[in-house]
């Protein structure tokens, strides 16, 4: 009787395996990966988010950054790791969705990862070395278009969002650009740009505001649908010049699939939590980022339109990585 008792009120107190996983999470630190090297926007974000969820979870959350391979490597272990909550991965979105179209990857990005939620999002910025004298969308494309060489512009790699960036909107302009891929990171293009070797970059505010202000940049148009708030006085490209434009970057929060729903639950809201407080958000702000707060659901559709919009923009603009 005593034991049929027992096994009743454990059962009224844990009625599904997930709930008990959820009870008793974290039991032990939990290790929050990426895959980009130290000063990158993702280990910006990844350092004091990993601080206060360590409050909130009354577990010590270490930031382990597993650069290389634009990220494949950190996304792969993070899919391959056990779904209990003990490993997660902050990623940038082009590393989650456009990658696995352009290289043969070991895992799915639409099977293999639990969305959690997502913790940016981000415009681009078109900037141009001060020799084009295009103002706008809209002067841009009218010399491109008159140009006997196409006006090149210069990206942090082939695949990244900087260069399906650009590819769009050559797409949409019906004009030829020249892409310049660079190697580790975006510092040397900015400096080919400033020293006029290229004539664009499409990149992200917190990159370039510094030599916009100096006057060694311009900027031509931001790639959100609206204006950024970090530039008011610099128009979408959608609205001078190319209607329907639009690039949106982000960062976001995975468990590998298979994570229990409680567990997925218990990070999304308390991280949720954790960007709403002053001083992450003057920290995004900062890095000219917004927060979207977002449902597990919401981020997951988000990936799924952005993995099935960068397909198809890879395959019809016929970009290929060169061995």
């Amino acid at each position: 009787m005593f034991r049929a008792r027992h096994f009743i009120g454990v059962a009224a107190g844990c009625l599904i395996a997930s709930t008990c996983h959820a009870q008793s999470y974290p039991s032990k630190p939990v290790r929050l990966i990426h895959g980009f090297g130290s000063g990158s926007a993702i280990d910006v974000f990844s350092r004091p988010l990993a601080q206060k969820l360590s409050e909130a979870l009354g577990q010590q959350v270490v930031v382990d950054a597993r650069p290389g391979a634009t990220g494949m490597i950190a996304n792969d272990l993070v899919a391959k790791s056990a779904p209990d909550g003990y490993n997660l991965l902050a990623a940038p979105g082009s590393a989650m969705a456009a990658t696995p179209h352009l290289y043969k990857v070991p895992y799915d990005p639409l099977r293999d990862f639990a969305p959690v939620i997502q913790i940016s999002t981000f415009s681009y910025v078109l900037v141009a070395h001060p020799a084009v004298p295009a103002k706008t969308a809209r002067e841009l494309i009218a010399l491109a278009k008159t140009r006997r060489d196409p006006l090149t512009y210069g990206s942090t790699g082939v695949g990244s969002g900087f260069h399906l960036a650009g590819e769009l909107f050559a797409s949409m302009a019906g004009i030829q650009l020249l892409h310049v891929p660079y190697r580790g990171g975006g510092s040397a293009a900015i400096v080919d740009l400033v020293a006029g070797r290229v004539d664009l970059t499409w990149d992200s505010l917190a990159v370039v505001l510094l030599q916009m202000r100096a006057g060694k940049l311009h900027a031509i148009g931001v790639t959100g649908a609206r204006r950024a708030a970090a530039l008011p006085d610099v128009p979408a490209i959608a609205e001078s010049g190319l209607p329907g434009y639009e690039m949106i970057g982000w960062h976001g929060i995975f468990a590998p699939a298979g994570t229990p729903r409680d567990i997925v639950n218990r990070l999304s809201t308390s991280i949720a939590k954790i960007l709403a407080a002053p001083d992450i958000r003057e920290l995004w702000n900062t890095q000219a980022m917004e927060i979207v707060p977002s449902t597990p659901e919401q981020f997951a559709a988000r990936l799924r339109f952005d993995f099935d919009r960068y397909g198809k923009l890879i395959k019809d603009s016929g970009i290929k990585i060169q061995q």
